[in-house]
C-alpha cells in the first residue's frame, strides 16, 4: 500500500500491528501449553531413584486410578477394549508405553493390566513412580 507523502509515495508496509499480534499469540501459547499437558492426577507409589518420564511423542503412558479406572494418556479406555487400543496405538507405532499405578490399586489389578499389555505385544513397558523426596515435600503442603 502506498502512502502520498508531501513529496511522492511512500512504499513500506508498517509490520507493527503484525508484531503486536505475533506477540500477544506466542504469550497466550506460552500460558496454556502447560495446562494442556496435564494428565489424570493418581497417587503415585515411591522410590529411592526415579527416571523422569520423557516429555516427547514417542510414548504412551497408562494410568490406572485408585478406582479401577484405566486412562491412555488423557483418555478413558474400558478395561475390555484395552488390549485393542494398545495394538493399534503402541505396538502399531512402535512406541514406548508406561504404566502409571495408583499407590491404593490392589498389585492383583495392576497384574491383571500387565498381563493384557502382555497380550497386546508390547515386551518393553516403563513404571512410573514418585521419587521419595518428592512425596515427603508434597505431604508438607
Amino acid at each position: 500500500m502506498a502512502i502520498k507523502t508531501g513529496g511522492g509515495f511512500l512504499n513500506e508496509i508498517n509490520v507493527t500491528p503484525f508484531v503486536d499480534v505475533m506477540l500477544v499469540l506466542l504469550i497466550i501459547f506460552m500460558v496454556t501449553a502447560p495446562l494442556m499437558t496435564q494428565g489424570v492426577e493418581v497417587d503415585l507409589p515411591t522410590t529411592r531413584t526415579v527416571k523422569n518420564l520423557p516429555q516427547d511423542a514417542e510414548h504412551l503412558v497408562l494410568t490406572v486410578k485408585g478406582d479401577g479406572s484405566l486412562f491412555l494418556d488423557e483418555y478413558q479406555v474400558a478395561e475390555d477394549e484395552l488390549e485393542g487400543h494398545l495394538t493399534r496405538l503402541v505396538s502399531g507405532q512402535m512406541k514406548q508405553l508406561y504404566l502409571r499405578a495408583d499407590a491404593a490399586v490392589p498389585y492383583g489389578t495392576v497384574v491383571r493390566i500387565m498381563g493384557e499389555i502382555k497380550a497386546a505385544g508390547i515386551d518393553r513397558l516403563g513404571i512410573v513412580a514418585e521419587e521419595t523426596s518428592a512425596r515427603k515435600a508434597q505431604d508438607k503442603k
